[in-house]
């Protein structure tokens, strides 16, 4: 114990004496280190974080202290070369890194779009329509890109259908049929019109007109629609009709001998025929409610117009604007000038450009 004692005086008394022999400019410098470390070490949360003038202080000062004073510091000799390397390697840094290129955001949107649209679509399906259209992408790439966006392979992708989808191609292959009245003005007789729309194209025939519309007319007005049909009668498959005494037996008949399968609404529920419910307020608040309908020859002639006029000219939200089948070509924006072409006394307008 008495020797450890007297090994430490000896020991203190040695650093006095070096303390002693060196310069007041070393210890001076020595004392701003140890106050700077200090400083950093009350900044702990949770550990000491050195920011970049911290770094530039104790490197500028360690310089100066005698070298054996360098192990003993809270920033070492190694701590200062990884600084320099750090920030040599940040300025040698490029940009433009060798590899392969980043796919555009564009591209990837592009990829995107053909996968939901398409399920049924492989890497390779995909690769070729966008060679079609002047992309050269390889497979690798959309498969990564899918990859990416989680958006699984073809297989497991074309698993299921989404009910739009369901929809959508149902409507293709699909007619819808109904009725409505309008009370004459004078006579105050009840006039029914039968019509039938295509749903996918929205095209409307309006079949015929009559104040008894029992069985037998109602299976002309059938056979009637597959003669405006023609050859076009294949492509149908389902037609929707509600459940009233005017389609017969034979109505389904006819058309059930063109492979037209007849499927019939709930019973009081209009909404399952919404698309022919929809052309009936359509019609209504555009024609037959805002004009004196005299007789059946004269409601004719209005429904007559008014269906050319809703085929061929009006634009409809579910064609994007659009009319069902555009009679006249899409003109090139700029025409100013335009022409108004009433329709029935003006109560519909239809405009076309005119020659400048």
């Amino acid at each position: 114990m008495a020797l450890r004692l007297l090994y430490l005086i000896f020991v203190r008394l040695g650093d006095w004496l070096v303390l002693l022999s060196r310069s007041s400019a070393a210890k001076d410098v020595e004392l701003l280190v140890l106050r700077h470390e200090v400083a950093v070490l009350r900044r702990t949360n949770p550990r000491p974080r050195l920011d970049w003038t911290d770094r530039a202080v104790l490197a500028a000062l360690v310089r100066r202290l005698p070298r054996r004073l360098h192990d003993h510091r809270l920033v070492t000799p190694g701590t200062v070369l990884r600084w320099h390397r750090r920030l040599v390697a940040k300025k040698w840094t490029h940009p433009n890194r060798t590899g392969r290129p980043s796919v555009d955001d564009a591209m990837v949107a592009l990829i995107e779009q053909m996968a939901r649209e398409n399920a049924a679509w492989g890497y390779r399906r995909i690769q070729g329509e966008l060679l079609k259209l002047g992309h050269r992408v390889a497979a690798s790439t959309v498969r990564r890109v899918l990859k990416r966006l989680r958006i699984p392979p073809a297989p497991r992708r074309d698993t299921d259908m989404s009910w739009r989808r369901f929809l959508r191609a149902q409507a293709a292959s699909l007619l819808a049929c109904d009725f409505f009245h309008v009370d004459c003005a004078f006579t105050l007789k009840r006039v029914y019109v039968f019509f039938v729309m295509e749903v996918a194209t929205r095209y409307v025939h309006i079949l015929g007109a009559t104040t008894n519309p029992d069985g037998p007319w109602t299976t002309q007005q059938a056979r009637n629609l597959l003669m405006d049909l023609g050859d076009r009668a294949d492509d149908f498959r389902l037609l929707i009709r509600d459940r009233a005494g005017q389609f017969t037996t034979s109505f389904d008949a006819v058309l059930s001998g063109e492979a037209i399968k007849v499927v019939k609404i709930p019973p009081r529920c209009p909404r399952a025929n919404c698309y022919a419910e929809r052309f009936i307020g359509t019609v209504r608040r555009e024609v037959t409610d805002r004009l004196l309908i005299i007789n059946e020859h004269h409601l004719r002639a209005v429904l007559n117009r008014y269906a050319a006029h809703y085929n061929h000219r009006r634009p409809h939200r579910a064609l994007q604007l659009l009319p069902p089948r555009p009679n006249q070509p899409i003109p090139e924006p700029g025409h100013i000038s335009l022409r108004r072409r009433p329709v029935l006394g003006g109560l519909i307008n239809e405009y076309e450009p005119t020659a400048a």
